[in-house]
C-alpha cells in the first residue's frame, strides 16, 4: 500500500465521517438544477455527495483509492436506502466506458499534483457530448487561508491546488457556464472548517 492510499484509509477508518454526512453545498445547489441521469464521483471518499445524488434518482458511480472510504460509503448508502456502484482503484484500472456519464462531479478531488491534469483528461473521455462537469476544490490562494487556520483543510503544496488557468487548460473543449475563484465558509465534518479559497467550475462538454 502506498503512502497516499494509507493516508486516506487512516482518515476514513474512524467511526465519524471525516467530512460529514451532508452533501457539499455547491454540489447540492448544482445537482438539484439538473435532470437525473448517470453521474460519476471521482475520489468520492465516504460517499456523502454520491448518496445525496442517488436519493435524487441519479444512477451513481464512484471511485476512490481507499477501501475504508468505500466501506463507509456503502454503509451510508444502505442507511439511506439507495445503491451506488463504488469501485476502488486508480482510474485507469477501472472499467468505465467512453461517453458513459451525463455528469461528473469533482468535489475536492485533489489528486497528486503530477497526475491531476492527466486524470482530468481521462475523465473527459468518460463524459458524453453536452455532459456537465461540476467542480469545487481549493485554489492556489488557499495556502494563505491555511496559514491562518489549519482546520479549513486541503493540500499544503501549491502544485496540488487549482487555478482558473489550469481548469481552462484541462477542460479546453467545454462551454464555461461558471468559472470563478471564490472565498467561502466551509463547515464539513472534522476536516473542512473555516474560511477558504476555492475554484468553482460548471462546464458543458462541446
Amino acid at each position: 500500500m502506498n503512502n497516499w492510499t494509507k493516508r486516506w484509509d487512516d482518515r476514513y477508518s474512524s467511526e465519524e465521517f471525516a467530512y460529514g454526512e451532508e452533501p457539499n453545498n455547491y454540489l447540492k445547489e448544482q445537482i438539484e438544477q439538473l435532470n437525473p441521469g448517470s453521474i460519476l464521483f471521482p475520489a468520492e471518499g465516504e460517499g456523502r455527495n454520491a448518496i445525496f445524488t442517488a436519493k435524487l434518482g441519479w444512477k451513481v458511480s464512484a471511485f476512490d483509492i481507499s477501501e475504508e472510504g468505500r466501506n463507509k460509503a456503502l454503509k451510508l448508502a444502505e442507511s439511506n436506502k439507495v445503491s451506488i456502484d463504488y469501485q476502488v482503484g486508480e482510474l485507469e484500472t477501472l472499467d468505465f466506458e467512453e461517453g458513459q456519464f451525463d455528469a461528473i462531479a469533482l468535489i475536492y478531488a485533489h489528486f497528486p499534483a503530477e497526475i491531476k491534469s492527466d486524470i482530468h483528461k481521462q475523465l473527459d473521455q468518460l463524459l458524453r457530448k453536452d455532459g456537465i462537469i461540476i467542480f469545487e476544490a481549493f485554489s492556489k490562494k488557499h495556502l494563505e487561508y491555511l496559514a491562518i487556520n489549519d482546520k479549513v483543510g486541503g493540500p499544503k503544496d501549491i502544485e496540488s491546488l487549482f487555478s482558473i488557468e489550469e481548469i481552462k487548460s484541462d477542460f479546453p473543449n467545454y462551454e464555461i457556464i461558471e468559472l470563478e475563484e471564490k472565498e467561502i465558509e466551509l463547515n464539513e465534518g472534522l476536516f473542512h472548517n473555516g474560511t477558504g479559497s476555492v475554484i468553482r467550475f460548471i462546464g458543458r462538454k462541446k
